[in-house]
This record gives C-alpha cells, structure tokens and sequence, in this order.
C-alpha cells in the first residue's frame, strides 16, 4: 500500500504551470508546494507590512483559481505553506473562489507579538517551523485543501502521509522515512535534475518534471516523476538533494529527527529511486524560529574596467570615489573581479568588475548622494570609464537568525473548514540534539600516482544556505572514490581549495551511505541571504566553485572517469600533479604586468624597438 504525493513548487516563485502539469500528468493521492525560505518570510513580511490582508504567497492562490476544480474533479488533495505569515487571508481568498473545496488551514507559528516574552529581540517576522501534525488533523477532518504558515518544508508531505497511514505520535521510524522523502521533494526540479553537477548525463533537461514521493506504510519511498516529462530521477539525483541544507546525520524536525546516514538509496528502474532503511528518534525539546529583522538600507554599483593596469585603474577609482563622499557609509566593501583576460579577442573578455556595496541604518547616507558619486567620476577617473547601471536610491535590507523555543510555548492550531479547530500538542517525547560521532572510516587507498584535476571529474556538489552559513555536500558513485575522497578531502584542504573559508569555523560530517562528506562553513554569508554580503548570497554556486578546483587525483580513479591520458594537459583541465606553477604561462609570456612580447621590449633608452 503506497500513497502517491507529488509537488509543484520548490520556492515563491517557481513554474507557475506546476500545479496543472502534476494534476493532468498522472495519479497523484496528494499534491504539495513548498513556497516559503528564509528570505521569502522578509518579502512576505514587507508585503503586510504596507497591507495586512496581505501576507501569503499570491502565486498559490493564481494556481488555485486555474487549478482547484481540476483538483476536486481528480480527487487529489492540496498541501502547502503558501499561508506564509498570514494562512488565515489565504484561506478567506481560497473560500472566495466559490469551488466548493473545504478549505482549511494551520497557524501558531507566528510568534511576532510574543517576541519580547520569548526573548526574540524586536524582529520584523517571527516564525516558528511546526511540525505535520496540524495538517493531519486538517486532512482527517475532511478538508480538500490545507495552507499553512511556517511549517518544516518535509511537513507539508509528512502531514498527508501520516494522516493516510494514520500514524502514531511516537511512529519514529516511519515518520522518518516521511522527512526524508519530504525533503527530497519538497525543492521541486531540484530532485529530478536541476542544479546538479552531472547535468550533462541527463537526456532531456529542457522542461525537468515535478517529483512525486510513493510512500509507503513504513515510511520507506520511491521517488520517481510522471511519465514523459523531462529531466531524471537517478540516485545521483536523490543524493545531491538529501545533500542539500543539511548538516550532519540527524536532520532535526519538530515531529522526528531523522537519521538521514541510515537511509540507503537504490536504483528500482528508470526514474525510480527507493530510499529504506531510515531510522528516526524523538525530536528535539525545542523549535526552531525564523527570525528576520530590517538591517539597514545598502546600495551597490559596478565600474567596469578595461584592458591593461586594472588594479591601478581600481585602485584610482576607489581612492576617488571615498575622497569625493559627502558622507562615509557605515559599511563600504570593495571587490575586485577579475573576469579579463590577456590579449582578449572581444572588448568584454577583456574587460574586469569593480563592486562598490555600502550599507547604513540612514538611508540617505546610501541613497542618491552615495550613487551619484561614481557618475560625478565619469570624465576624472581610469581611462574607459563606465559602470552597469545608472545611479539609484538604496533599498532596505535584512538580517536572518535562528531562534529557539520551547516547544510547550507554541501554540500549533488546525481550523477546520466547519469553522472549528483543534490545538495541536507538542511531541509526547523529546530527545536533546546531539552530534554523531564519526563513522569508521574507509581503508586508505595506498599511495599512487596522481594528476592534478578538478574534483568534479570524481565528484558531485550540492551548496546552499543556512542562515549566515553554508553547507557544501560532496559525494562520488563508487566505494573506491569514496575511499579516497574522504581522506584527500578534509576540512584543511577545503579551506586551501576555498580560500574564502579559511578564517571560518568549519566542520565536516561523513555520511558513509551516501559515499559523501558534507561541510558546514559558518558565517560566509553574513547576515543571510537577504543582506547579501556575498557576490552568491545563497552560496547556490559554492559547491560548483569546489568542484572546480585542482586537487591531486589518483590515475586510476581519474581515468576510469572518462579521463585519458592523452588528454593531459589538454581540453579536459587535467593536468600532472608535478607540473610546477599552475599558472599556465608559457615562458614566452614572459609572466610581468606590462603584457609586452619580447619583441617589443624596450631598448636601452627606453623606447620600443
């Protein structure tokens, strides 16, 4: 006995199609969305801020009129936290359609005005992620739809699970099992081919399909998609996503911790992926809470600089532009992107990125007078002066961090479409979070040639963020990849192959089953995704940076990967391992600033020959 749950949303903004292609693409018990992030509460806290009826995901209730008639017609049930901060308009909006859906809806995790008692500071949203069991008292109580506020993005698939199997509280393992395949699916495209680093092994990435969990009594799952849409489901696929904003082998939900090292992943058929095996303990005593708080106001430009001296011609611009303030921002970064290259062939490759972000609590200090300076430079400064955008008003942004809350101090409430409701309780046991300690470790391979290549011949990345922190997840296909990667990639090497962490706290978590490592770098965003401190402010892109990197590759493993030798030091980026430099100056170059051939060098009085 499986139950059939499928998604159509992986974030505030994703295919606005979804919902009619899952309804209309095959048999689906449930259908789900996951609209909320981290910055998306900020948005939606802006939103009721200038309308208080407002609040929720606009672009749910769009898909609910073109959709939900289609819905009812299909006998599928809808699941999704669309509610944002205001799940109680957005099922006033949903009733209002007139479909003759039995709406319902979850709320308790908005704790805004408690903020103060709870010792949350004076944030701008307030938001506790609960667990499932709101919305499984929803489903029993007869409700065609659900909406929700801040539930756990696993919960929207955990509840109609639950609620179909009828699940206990204390059903760990099982509810585990749910999470795991909640989170697999809850990021859409995510699971069937999108942001994964062996994209090109992939037949038909032009329109990847949405996923769909087949859960199963135990919890176990099979993750697959409808027949005949694009993309791949493969356990490349399945990993990379259980990889994705994790830490460690405990992955924490306000009903269960799963223990996602258990969960052992295999390959059923095409597009078809079983995960089993997962186990899953009591849930911690606390809940996490959403905190999102206005930071500031900041601005930013870009100068574009072209051809020869551009350090010179960056390190002109700044000393002007900070000379000709009327008043010094608060924060003022500078960063230097070197996308030029020697000798380019076309104006834009020769060209290279100067950044310029200011941020304070005074808008005015970042606004127009701020901007309007590096116009004021166009014809005073480097020759070939030019920036990317005309001169604008700063903009406000925020600061994410995580609080925590006892559980008793939540109140979690289910309103059922009879205009009654239902105070859901806490979790009957708990278990305090506790790190796991480090898996035995394979033999080490023993000591062979190597050639310098990047990691992504072997290896696989998923990146994303945790608030101000990051996790990059690393795996390989097979055991001996795996026996080398987890020795060769440690948490030095990491911060030699990122630079940018290496005066961060790092650590690292081995997850054996999935032939894996994952690293959580702290505070390499800032303040979160929403202050963008960084030039990949939801470090989306880290983990393809690291695979980018040269580290010293066995020859084996580097050739029973597809590289051969012949192709040392060619196309393929793979080079010796006792090819000194790295450079890749040839010595006719001449390695110097000036990019002058010998020919050209001058003679003893100083002029060209």
């Amino acid at each position: 006995m499986t139950v059939r749950i499928g998604n159509c949303s992986g974030f505030y903004g994703d295919r606005i199609s979804a919902m009619r292609e899952m309804l209309e693409g095959g048999e689906l018990d449930y259908l789900t969305g996951d609209y909320l992030a981290e910055l998306t509460m900020l948005i939606l806290g802006r939103d009721r801020m200038k309308d208080a009826t407002r609040g929720y995901a606009k672009t749910f209730l769009r898909q609910a009129e073109d959709c939900l008639g289609l819905a009812l017609d299909k006998g599928v049930k809808i699941v999704a936290n669309a509610g944002g901060l205001n799940p109680r308009g957005l099922a006033e909006a949903l009733n209002k359609l007139d479909s003759g859906a039995k709406i319902a809806y979850v709320d308790g995790d908005d704790l805004l005005d408690r903020a103060a008692e709870l010792d949350l500071g004076s944030p701008l949203t307030a938001n506790a992620y609960l667990g499932a069991w709101g919305i499984v008292e929803c489903l029993n109580s007869g409700a065609d739809v659900v909406v929700t506020g801040r539930v756990t993005d696993a919960s929207v698939i955990v509840g109609p699970a639950a609620a179909h199997f009828g699940w206990a509280r204390t059903d760990y393992d099982a509810l585990a099992g749910a999470v795991v395949a909640g989170h697999v699916i809850e990021c859409g495209t995510q699971a069937t081919g999108g942001n994964y680093s062996f994209f090109t092994e992939i037949a038909d990435m032009s329109r990847p399909g949405f996923p769909i969990a087949e859960i199963h009594r135990d919890g176990s799952s099979v993750i697959t998609k409808h027949e005949g849409t694009g993309g791949a489901v493969s356990v490349g696929t399945v990993t990379a996503q259980l990889l994705y904003e994790i830490t460690g082998g405990r992955y924490a939900n306000p009903d269960v911790t799963a223990r996602i090292d258990s969960a052992i992943l295999t390959r059923e058929s095409s597009d078809r992926v079983s995960i089993t095996g997962v186990s899953g303990e009591a849930p911690p005593p606390t809940y996490k809470v959403s905190l999102n708080a206005l930071g500031g106001f900041r601005n930013e430009f870009t100068m574009v600089l072209t051809g020869l001296d551009i350090e010179a011609k960056a390190a002109l611009a700044q000393r002007q532009f900070e000379s000709w303030l009327l008043s010094r921002p608060a924060e003022l970064d500078w960063t230097l992107v070197r996308t030029d290259k020697p000798d380019a062939e076309t104006e834009e490759t020769a060209s290279a990125l100067l950044r310029c972000v200011a941020r304070d609590s005074n808008p005015d200090v970042v606004g127009r007078q701020f901007s309007s300076v590096a116009i004021e430079l166009a014809l005073a400064s480097y020759p070939g002066f030019s920036v990317t955008a005309p001169p604008g008003n700063g903009a406000p942004y925020g600061v994410f961090t995580a609080g925590f809350v006892d559980a008793a101090e939540i109140a979690h409430v289910a309103h059922f479409a009879d205009g009654t409701d239902s105070v859901i309780a806490p979790s009957p046991q708990t278990r305090a979070l506790e790190e796991l300690e480090q898996p035995a470790l394979p033999t080490p391979r023993p000591h062979e040639p190597t050639i310098r290549a990047p990691l992504g011949i072997l290896a696989a990345a998923r990146s994303g963020d945790k608030g101000g922190s990051a996790n990059v997840g690393v795996w390989v296909r097979t055991e001996d990849e795996f026996a080398w990667l987890v020795h060769a990639l440690t948490i030095d090497t990491l911060k030699k192959m990122l630079p940018e962490a290496e005066p961060l706290t790092v650590t690292r978590h081995v997850l054996p089953n999935l032939k894996a490592v994952n690293f959580v770098i702290d505070g390499i965003l800032g303040q979160g995704v929403a202050s963008q401190a960084r030039f990949d402010p939801q470090a989306k892109g880290l983990g393809e940076w690291l695979r980018s990197r040269h580290i010293d590759i066995p020859e084996t493993l580097a050739y029973s990967s597809g590289v051969e030798p012949a192709e040392r030091p060619g196309g393929s980026g793979v080079e010796p391992a006792e090819r000194p430099g790295g450079s890749g100056v040839e010595p006719a170059e001449r390695p110097g600033g000036s990019g002058v051939e010998p020919a050209e060098q001058p003679d003893k009085k100083g002029e060209l020959g």
